[in-house]
């Protein structure tokens, strides 16, 4: 029985693939598996992190500005027809190169008529050994928003921000009933098997609470394999995409970096009555939370300091 009027079931995906130096065998690579899931009933598909080519920020060089494009371009054309000819919501993560010197890692999300909703542009970015983010994009400036597709509303937030809980709430806040993690994530060779795993739980983890705390579905869509791009040990992408819902359950998940797609079901009714029945949003004290704006509380701006 559909829960204060809201009925409309819809099913989302997530492709996992393993993306070459080739950005025309990665295209060809994502569209035959978009097609796959589309006729296995999906009708909203998310792609991995820049999944055009492979994972560059390992190192920091110019050579690596080549591979950025703009958003509406090519790309983002040639999903568009694939999305109007299968009736298809995409999420398109892709480098964008907005103008001369500015770059940002972005998502165009695309109705299944083919139609250019809109740009998230990632909103944090890591600087970390292997994920060297800083040097290639400039933070969003578009904010944390949704999108009311032909199927459901959706957000959009990308890999570093799946940490961060206010980036979950803000997009959840906004209206979206699903929110989509394009994502590019592993392990650096000879991790400890102890500390890999911990890693993967967390990661999962963290996402999944967003399921919880916010009452909405979660898709995350990673790449999997090892990829070495210039050098060095190079990454090993653990793949392992999910879905997650409401209650934070784990409702579908790609076993190892193997390529492929998953899909769940979403029926907005379900969010409704999560979000009555624990009322996170109800009970927030916006009255209470002006720390947050802040980098860091001293001891003497902390309560009771």
């Amino acid at each position: 029985m559909a829960f204060f009027g809201m009925s409309k079931v819809f099913h989302v995906a997530a492709v996992q693939m393993r993306c070459s130096a080739d950005r025309e065998s990665n295209l060809e690579n994502a569209e035959r598996l978009v097609r796959a899931a589309a006729a296995d009933g999906a009708q909203i598909v998310c792609l991995p992190e820049i999944f055009t080519g492979q994972y560059f920020c390992q190192s920091e060089s110019v050579e690596g500005f080549r591979l950025a494009e703009t958003i509406p371009g090519p790309s983002t054309e040639r999903m568009q027809s694939l999305a109007r000819e299968l009736e298809t919501v995409l999420v398109v993560p892709l480098f964008e190169k907005r103008s001369e010197g500015v770059y940002h890692n972005s998502a165009a999300i695309i109705d299944a008529d083919g139609s250019l909703l809109g740009v998230y542009r990632k909103m944090h970015i890591p600087d970390d050994p292997g994920y060297y983010e800083k040097y290639y994009f400039t933070p969003g400036d578009l904010g944390f928003r949704s999108w009311t597709t032909h199927f459901g509303r959706i957000g959009v937030c990308i890999c570093w921000d799946q940490w961060f809980p206010e980036a979950a709430r803000l997009t959840a806040m906004s209206g979206a009933h699903v929110l989509f993690y394009p994502t590019a994530i592993g392990w650096h060779p000879g991790t400890d098997p102890e500390l890999a795993r911990a890693q993967h739980e967390a990661w999962q983890i963290s996402m999944r609470a967003h399921s919880v705390a916010n009452g909405c579905y979660v898709v995350a869509a990673n790449r999997g394999g090892h990829e070495k791009p210039a050098g060095g040990n190079g990454i090993d992408f653990w793949g392992r995409s999910f879905i997650s819902d409401p209650h934070g359950r784990l409702a579908a998940e790609i076993e190892g970096d193997r390529e492929g797609y998953i899909i769940q079901q979403v029926d907005p009714s379900v969010v409704d009555h999560q979000r009555v029945e624990w009322p996170f949003f109800r009970d927030r004290r916006i009255d209470a939370y002006e720390g947050l704006t802040k980098r860091f509380l001293d001891a003497e701006d902390a309560p009771g300091g």
